[in-house]
């Protein structure tokens, strides 16, 4: 066995205290951030809580597999998420398709993720896309997630201001565990003063339940086409730029291919699709992960195993997440990924002939504006180099 291989095999050894805490907040900030979607459109469709609880399992069996396996196999923090713009579209767009031909809805979509990996457009298209604009990208997505800590502080002050001289005195002290130490301080003040409330927990397994899926033209236009702009304009677009503005070189094709092939037989037990993850990932990918950026895969692979533990108790996820109070989770966020928007800003003004571009995708991004129903990632892309061709095309 050679030397390369044997690092291949090594993830408890490459693996941390951060890591697995990165791996854990990353968990827990994808599922509270959008759940409630899923049950928001479930419920708005008509659908069983069977059917919903096999949803939100066929989604984290496939985020679980693809986050661990595509970790291991390029040694990078690649991370796997559902569709939360999707979610959110199916909100509207659900309610009165049959299930079944939704269902071949979400194969349309994933099926047209999977052409555009076996091609190779992504990969050309993001080495096209500067560094410094991939920077700004990543900082945009993550300021409003940042922003949310003043939100939180106006719920629980107190909670949230400890947490926030917890994770300081951590970064003083001991660096890799400031998240740990914010986390710690807000799960002990929160029973604390009785804002954990597990009333309504109770343990049960999720069971899948098989859809067939029917193809229509109809649901075609209105979910699939949709469905699979979003993800590509707001999560394989964006995770992407976060891999790379991370300093990891992974090649876009086999990690779209992977996922769309994932959600296509993940789809009739309802998985809407699993794409490349953007804040998630940055949680994982930062330098709170873990020191050396080389061993950073593993916060990856805690998160996909928690997603795996998630997904068998799908059924009461909600419920756990709900006993939970929101200004401790969205300080958590928030505070885990400062590290990530210092880096990205850092980064996206490095360049002095690309700064006002940078500026300019950084705004549009972080604004969380929506035309035409694609998100504000893509748009500051656009802005961003539309901005650069103006100012420097054919300049000396």
């Amino acid at each position: 066995m050679n030397e390369a291989t044997q690092s291949r095999l090594r993830p408890l050894a490459d693996s941390s205290t951060s890591a697995v805490v990165a791996g854990f907040i990353a968990m827990l900030t994808g599922y509270t951030s959008s759940l409630v979607l899923m049950f928001q459109a479930g419920q708005a469709a008509g659908l069983s809580s069977g059917q919903v609880s096999s949803w939100i399992w066929a989604l984290s069996i496939g985020m679980a597999i693809c986050s661990i396996g595509l970790s291991l196999r390029y040694r990078a923090p690649v991370m796997v998420a559902w569709s939360t713009p999707g979610a959110a579209l199916l909100i509207s767009s659900l309610p009165g398709v049959p299930y079944g031909e939704a269902i071949g809805a979400y194969i349309l979509a994933s099926g047209l993720i999977v052409l555009i990996g076996l091609t190779g457009s992504f990969d050309r298209i993001m080495r096209r896309i500067p560094a410094s604009i991939a920077a700004a990208l990543l900082a945009g997505v993550l300021f409003r997630i940042g922003l949310e800590i003043c939100a939180a502080a106006e719920q629980q002050t107190l909670l949230v201001v400890a947490m926030l001289f917890a994770y300081l005195l951590g970064k003083r002290l001991l660096p890799r565990y400031a998240v740990l130490a914010a986390l710690l301080v807000g799960c002990l003040l929160s029973a604390l003063f009785g804002l954990l409330d597990f009333s309504d927990f109770e343990l049960q397994l999720a069971v899948p339940e098989w859809t067939t899926p029917e193809f229509s033209l109809a649901a075609a236009i209105s979910i699939g086409i949709p469905l699979f702009v979003v993800a590509m304009a707001s999560q394989n677009l964006p995770g992407m730029a976060v891999l790379r503005a991370n300093g990891y070189e992974v090649p876009a094709s086999p990690l779209l291919t992977s996922t769309g092939l994932a959600s296509i037989l993940l789809a009739p037990f309802g998985s809407h699709g699993i794409h490349l993850a953007a804040i998630s990932a940055a949680i994982c990918a930062g330098p709170e992960a873990h020191e050396d950026p080389r061993r950073r895969y593993t916060a990856a692979i805690w998160c996909g195993l928690f997603y795996g533990i998630a997904g068998i108790f799908g059924a009461t996820l909600a419920a756990l997440f709900a006993a939970l109070p929101k200004a401790l989770i969205l300080s958590i966020a928030a505070l885990a990924l400062f590290a990530s928007i210092i880096g990205g800003l850092t980064q996206a003004m490095s360049e002095p002939q690309e700064r006002d571009a940078a500026l300019i995708t950084f705004l549009v991004t972080a604004s969380g504006m929506t035309l035409f129903s694609v998100g504000s990632a893509f748009w500051g892309i656009v802005a961003g180099l539309l901005t650069l061709l103006i100012l420097n095309w054919r300049k000396g």
